[in-house]
């Protein structure tokens, strides 16, 4: 984990030495599997070490829209697929489904099995995936471009169930995100875009990994997975009335890690920590490491909250807005009061289609901040 120091200190200082790279450079060398040709900043904006407004400020100071428009698109790639989940909760919920129906297999099915676990282990014999499951278990990262085709090889070529795939990402990437990984995985198979898959091709593998890889018997087609079409999507959420008596408790999560936007002082605060719910199997420990090492308030488990809020004597809850994932399924059941950042206000109701749409919106959402 050492190349991601789990702090805000070090996440700033990440920023600070991308951004001059941010501009034309980024936009001509970023679909490369090397090193320091994108900005390694995702396991902190995922987990709001620093946020996405932070990022962007930063970005239009040091460069006109034009030249870095690539970037600034990565950026809100993320906040589109939060906002597109989050009008549409169901499919989180059609991906726990699916990834328990795929693991019920997994356990009767001794083929199956063996080769979910050679994926997982990086032993398949396909030498760029394996060296890909391999970085991801050692490091907790990987390329945007490799995980792409390493989802590709696993639906296409391997013909494992895409949510233990997804579920793979989550265990063990720094950044795992619900929203972008789940909807991500679903975009290759075909299920996101209905009719469109991603095929990892050999040739395009060799020129964006500069040779290093051109393997052999990769699939030739990739047809589309059956599932249900995307449902219709709901209003976006708002945010709960701030209490305007009593005393109020601060909860943060790991969903957004830096509070200190929220238009109030609390009488107590305290952090849950919900990681190791991303999945049914166990979440790499330096998953777990990183969220716990960059927090910096006291740290409760979920089932003591209700009693710590009575032994601080506290009449509300407050949180930013947990969204769909996770920590939201982990903390249903307390009595919580949600506040939904201005920057995701502004940007999820705008996630009603496709990318391409909501990206013509870009300038009107940068110029808010």
């Amino acid at each position: 984990m050492t190349d991601f120091p789990p702090s805000r200190a070090a996440a700033l200082d990440r920023l600070a030495a991308f951004i001059p790279s941010a501009g034309v450079a980024y936009a001509r060398t970023r679909n490369y599997d090397r090193k320091g040709h994108v900005s390694a900043l995702s396991p902190y904006i995922r987990h709001r070490i620093i946020s996405e407004e932070e990022v962007l400020r930063a970005t239009r100071a040091a460069h006109s829209y034009k030249a870095s428009e690539k970037f600034i698109q990565e950026v809100y790639w993320r906040t589109y697929w939060k906002g597109w989940l989050e009008l549409r909760p169901a499919v989180w919920d059609q991906y726990k489904a699916d990834r328990t129906a795929a693991w019920d297999a997994v356990q009767t099915q001794p083929g199956l099995r063996q080769r979910w676990e050679d994926a997982c282990g990086g032993d398949t014999g396909i030498n760029c995936f394996d060296h890909w499951a391999q970085e991801l278990v050692a490091t907790g990262y990987l390329h945007n471009h490799a995980r792409m085709w390493f989802a590709s090889i696993w639906i296409f070529t391997l013909r494992l169930p895409w949510a233990l795939g997804a579920d793979f990402f989550l265990r063990h990437l720094l950044d795992g995100d619900p929203a972008s990984n789940t909807l991500s995985w679903r975009w290759v198979g075909g299920l996101q875009t209905i009719g469109k898959t991603y095929l990892a091709r050999a040739s395009n593998i060799a020129q964006f990994t500069d040779g290093r890889f051109d393997p052999p018997g990769l699939a030739l087609h990739a047809a589309p997975l059956s599932g249900p079409p995307p449902p219709a999507p709901r209003p976006c959420p708002t945010s709960d009335p701030l209490p305007d008596k009593g005393r109020i408790g601060l909860l943060v999560t790991e969903e957004d890690m830096s509070p200190d936007w929220l238009p109030f002082t609390p009488d107590a605060m305290v952090f849950c920590q919900t990681t190791a719910h991303r999945s049914h199997l166990q979440v790499a420990p330096q998953v777990i490491d990183f969220v716990s090492k960059s927090n910096t308030y006291p740290t409760m488990p979920a089932d003591q909250i209700a009693d710590w809020m009575t032994d601080n004597a506290l009449d509300h809850l407050v949180t930013s807005y947990i969204p769909t994932g996770p920590t939201r399924d982990a903390l249903a059941d307390l009595p919580l009061t949600q506040i939904i950042r201005p920057y995701d206000a502004a940007a999820w109701p705008r996630a009603t289609a496709g990318f391409f749409k909501f990206k013509t919106a870009i300038p009107t959402l940068l110029s808010a901040l």
